[in-house]
């Protein structure tokens, strides 16, 4: 009996019978409603819906005793919105302004506990993208590869940041895990093709020496097969030792097969002069590799998409032409493969000033502006050039000097000689522009 003079008590504290309806009074600025209606009796309805509110502050408190119990709160934050959101519609006689109350601390410290969980998150998810970023220059590739497979899991297991910074933070990390396989892909690529090249090369080698070994021309097939010996010699990479063995035996068979017939035919003709060789046409195919010089030298002046087409013409052009001697081979190859540089360095130095300003506000700078944008970008470039040859110089300083890292040290070695040329070109078409400027 007391129990439910309590219930009626806290019914008519909280709400009232108004004709054959049961309201609650106004609270948290909204207006008094109507949650049900009388049945039996005035209080027998106040009773019951106080009840009903034990009912709905029974599931509140249990579900705040979960929170606070609980190591993820965060967890919790919905089914705390919900109840949140009942306050307002609830049909109950009750004092529903302090499970209000409650549940909106309760709501507070889970946001906060959130944001704390997600700033350490977001620390965790920087230093996981920065220790992949950092293998960016590794080529300890097995190393690398377990690393961000630990890397991966790591991340995996790191809950969430704030929604406007997971696709930017997701898009760098895997960028770098991108990076890092690409490299190493286009790494075994270039190693297999190199050892690719080099068995193709010695095979190369083998056939031209079976194809000489029962030649009667002795003594112009001795030069040849001297000089076949010197290109022997001059390959660089590596084979597996027994593939290697098997080429050399079958090389060095043909050329003894040759050189043993020479004897017998020294013997027989030791009395024969040696008959003399011959050559020529070096003058002609050196005004022929000049006039490609010139050519490419002039493309500069034409429209850029002509200049390289006509550029990748000239360059098969020249490798038709026949061999000059002398020192004036290297300089007149110089001549001409810095002209095609310059052609192709200006062509990527176009597309970028095309894409970074519009054409409109380009038209109206000065040529003196025009030829400053184009120097500084060129001189940005060269910037990143460097930064990229030094990483290369320090990776070839890094490796020992076992016969495994030879093909690897010949690729290195061989980008930091393009990366010279990219440098020296870069550095004409600078001066060139300053030219323009003064003069």
């Amino acid at each position: 009996m007391e129990q439910q003079d309590h219930l009626l008590a806290e019914a008519r504290r909280y709400g009232y019978i108004e004709g054959d309806q049961v309201w609650l009074r106004p609270l948290l600025d909204l207006p008094a409603r109507q949650v049900g209606q009388v049945k039996e009796s005035a209080d027998a309805s106040l009773i019951y819906f106080a009840q009903r509110f034990n009912l709905f502050r029974t599931k509140v408190e249990d579900l705040l005793q979960k929170i606070e119990e609980s190591d993820n709160k965060g967890s919790f934050l919905m089914k705390a919105l919900h109840l949140k959101e009942q306050v307002a519609s609830y049909d109950a006689l009750g004092d529903f302004e302090s499970l209000h109350r409650r549940l909106t601390e309760a709501e507070e410290s889970i946001k906060v506990t959130i944001n704390r969980n997600r700033e350490k998150n977001l620390a965790t998810k920087i230093g996981l993208i920065q220790e992949a970023e950092a293998l960016h220059d590794t080529i300890d590739w097995q190393g690398g590869s377990e690393k961000l497979k630990d890397l991966r899991q790591g991340w995996i297991k790191t809950g969430p940041v704030e929604k406007h910074l997971t696709d930017e933070l997701e898009t760098r990390f895997q960028a770098a895990v991108d990076a890092f396989f690409a490299r190493k892909k286009e790494f075994l690529a270039e190693k297999k093709a190199m050892t690719n090249r080099v068995y193709d090369r010695y095979k190369e080698l083998i056939h031209k020496s079976e194809a000489l070994q029962n030649s009667t021309e002795f003594e112009e097939t001795t030069r040849k097969l001297k000089q076949l010996q010197q290109e022997w010699k001059e390959i660089d990479g590596t084979l597996p030792r027994k593939q290697a063995n098997d080429l050399w035996t079958r090389f060095r068979a043909a050329h003894n097969h040759f050189f043993e017939r020479l004897k017998v035919h020294i013997e027989s003709k030791r009395q024969e002069p040696a008959t003399a060789g011959g050559g020529g046409g070096g003058e002609d195919n050196l005004s022929r590799k000049r006039a490609l010089v010139a050519e490419a030298q002039a493309l500069l002046n034409q429209p850029m998409s002509q200049a390289v087409a006509r550029a990748k013409e000239l360059q098969a052009a020249w490798k038709k032409v026949g061999p000059v001697r002398g020192e004036e081979s290297d300089r007149v190859w110089e001549q001409f493969i810095l002209a095609c540089d310059k052609v192709f360095e200006m062509s990527a130095l176009e597309h970028y000033i095309r894409k970074r300003q519009p054409a409109g506000p380009a038209e109206s700078n000065s040529p003196r502006d025009q030829a400053n944008l184009r120097i500084q970008a060129l001189r940005d470039f060269i910037k990143f050039d460097k930064q990229e040859q030094e990483v290369l110089e320090e990776n070839l300083g890094k490796l020992n000097d076992s016969p495994g890292n030879e093909t690897f040290r010949t690729m290195l070695q061989g980008k930091i000689r393009a990366f010279e040329r990219k440098i020296r070109t870069k550095n004409e078409l600078i001066a060139m522009f300053q030219q323009r400027i003064t003069g």
